[in-house]
């Protein structure tokens, strides 16, 4: 599982117009063909929302060709975390071509982005540089889902922003979630000692003692 840390090293390594791609993967958990699919409409800067509307099918034998997600819950809108605003801000700004169906992600001619180009071309020297070796571009959408896990995302809230109409895969992450197991157990400690400081204070004082006489 990448941590935050190797995250923004891979991004600050890979060239600068896969910024934005590793990190967008990450933040917003979207798979490789939905981001290679992203135009300039479907990210809304202002709602801090990117829509997936479709995704890039490359099949082998075939061309590569625009298609509508498997399911109904593929077609989605997941919220961008702030962080990740300037460097999508600035990615669009400088590498976007303007109007609405342009391509967000493009190779160096403008054409749709090719998985097996970008990953001889920007993928592996930036996991070379970066020391981080056996790690795939899918791992990405996974310390995704994990960092929403921790963050306290339950398996409704995880199956909608991963795209999946079933629990399974999200439920991997929700098992396999012990900081998260921690964080709440905290909680209930704290809970737990919070009500009984108070029950020991509303019943520590003493009944007041009348004086009798002699």
């Amino acid at each position: 599982m990448l941590t935050i840390a190797q995250v923004f090293s891979l991004a600050d390594t890979i060239t600068p117009q896969c910024r934005a791609l590793i990190l967008l993967a990450v933040f917003t958990g979207l798979r490789w063909g939905e981001l290679a699919a992203l135009r300039r409409c479907d990210i809304d800067l202002d709602g801090q929302i990117v829509r997936v509307m479709r995704q890039l099918s490359e099949m082998r034998g075939n061309a590569p060709a625009f298609v509508a997600p498997k399911s109904d819950a593929g077609r989605r809108a997941v919220v961008i975390p702030a962080v990740i605003t300037p460097d999508l801000t600035w990615h669009l700004a400088q590498f976007t071509a303007p109007g609405d169906d342009a391509l967000v992600f493009t190779s160096r001619n403008s054409a749709p982005l090719r998985h097996t180009n970008f990953r001889r071309r920007h993928w592996l020297p930036a996991l070379c540089q970066t020391g981080l070796t056996n790690v795939h571009f899918h791992d990405l959408r996974h310390a995704g889902n994990h960092l929403a896990a921790v963050g306290g995302a339950t398996l409704r809230e995880l199956m909608d922003r991963m795209g999946h109409s079933t629990s399974r895969a999200a439920l991997i992450y929700l098992h396999g979630s012990m900081e998260r197991q921690q964080m709440i157990a905290d909680a209930i400690s704290e809970q737990a000692r919070h009500q009984m400081t108070s029950h020991h204070d509303a019943t520590s004082g003493e009944p007041g003692t009348e004086e009798s006489g002699t």
